[in-house]
């Protein structure tokens, strides 16, 4: 029986062992573009850390958004370092539908992302008059707002009050279901729909820190 030099068996061990690091590696990177591509194209994770979308989003929701619901965003961002190469780019773009609750660039700071409900489109006339909307001079069927506070005696603008106003081409007005609770579209104006992130769509975790519970209850609600 022939034996192989040991140079040789030491040889052919570490091909193997770089053949399988290689295999690893590609492997790992292959995932990781494909995890990069799925969540700037696709789909993509949001955690709720605040209760103006109260009750339709709790503080501590866990939600996935769609990215492509209303058009393919251009990259624009360097990953990691929030350093913004050109204005925001959107292909096939589409407008969103009034009472769609969509994720967004937040206007007054870019790097925040707020999450809120659809109730003016472009061309809408839009009014608040005590806590009550008007579009087009109609008064809506808001059952998805909340109310916190009685409307007061005295003009509360623009909280209570507000407009009326035309919502602008290429804009959206938006506002939390919350409605004494959230800054909107009522306290920083307008918002670009090329700011938009995604629409969000289903609740998959929810944790209660408060109480240190899973909110069981939640998982799989379709937001709308």
């Amino acid at each position: 029986m022939e034996n192989n030099p040991p140079n040789q068996n030491n040889s052919s061990v570490k091909k193997k062992n770089k053949s399988l690091f290689r295999e690893y590696a590609e492997a790992i990177f292959i995932a990781l573009l494909l995890a990069l591509f799925i969540r700037t194209f696709i789909i993509q994770a949001f955690k709720i850390p605040s209760g103006s979308m109260k009750n339709t989003l709790l503080i501590g929701d866990h939600i996935l958004v769609s990215k492509f619901a209303y058009g393919v965003h251009i990259p624009n961002i360097i990953p990691f370092f929030n350093i913004k190469l050109f204005d925001d780019i959107v292909l096939f773009q589409k407008t969103p539908n009034r009472e769609d609750v969509i994720v967004f660039k937040y206007p007054k700071n870019e790097n925040r992302d707020f999450i809120k409900r659809v109730i003016g489109i472009p061309g809408d006339l839009l009014e608040v008059r005590q806590q009550k909307v008007f579009i087009n001079e109609k008064l809506i069927n808001e059952k998805h707002a909340r109310h916190t506070e009685m409307p007061q005696k005295t003009r509360l603008v623009p909280r209570d009050d507000f407009g009326p106003i035309v919502v602008p081409p290429g804009h959206l007005f938006m506002m939390g279901d919350n409605r004494e609770n959230s800054q909107d579209s009522r306290f920083w104006g307008f918002l670009e729909i090329n700011k938009i992130k995604g629409k969000a769509l289903v609740i998959y975790w929810s944790w209660n820190a408060e109480d240190s519970w899973v909110r069981f209850d939640r998982f799989g609600q379709i937001l709308r």
